[in-house]
């Protein structure tokens, strides 16, 4: 075979190889999409009173109040479905945060569960908490696919402002 054919042949093994990388990442792209649909973060009011559901992008799905609340003032019940509420919400974009982590944090070189802990600090003018679940065990990471040559090793692709 001339060194030309022989160019050619690894040319194409090259571009098979990249093909079967997008098609792996796609696949994870429809799996952290499956995950983010199916997240739910409860929280209940200290005093029990009030439950609120957040799924993904912080929608709230279920807001639940007990015969205990009728008893509150307007005041003090608004101010507690709005605390719970915040809660709730704050703990859905952690959840949605650590999902796209898990899926391309690594490759990205982007940690979005610290960005968004760090923003709902600045928000609610509090310290940014580790999720407990962080604390005690770190979440497993994405692993390169075998052949995955593309360099993403080059730090952080995006600044802090």
């Amino acid at each position: 075979m001339s060194a030309e054919m022989d160019q050619l042949i690894a040319q194409f093994e090259t571009f098979q190889s990249k093909v079967r990388q997008a098609e792996a990442r796609f696949a994870e792209v429809g799996d952290m999409q499956e995950r983010i649909a199916r997240l739910e973060s409860t929280v209940t009011s200290p005093d029990g009173t009030v439950t609120v559901v957040a799924g993904a992008g912080g929608t709230v799905t279920d807001l639940r109040l007990t015969a205990g609340a009728m008893h509150l003032e307007a005041g003090q019940l608004a101010q507690r479905i709005m605390a719970t509420l915040r809660q709730a919400v704050a703990g859905a974009a952690q959840q949605q945060a650590g999902i796209v982590d898990d899926a391309f944090g690594d490759q990205l070189g982007v940690d979005v569960s610290g960005q968004v802990r760090q923003a709902q600090a600045e928000a609610f003018g509090t310290a940014a908490p580790e999720p407990a679940s962080e604390q005690q065990a770190p979440r497993p990471r994405r692993r390169p696919a075998p052949g995955d040559d593309d360099d993403f090793d080059q730090g952080p692709i995006l600044r802090r402002s």
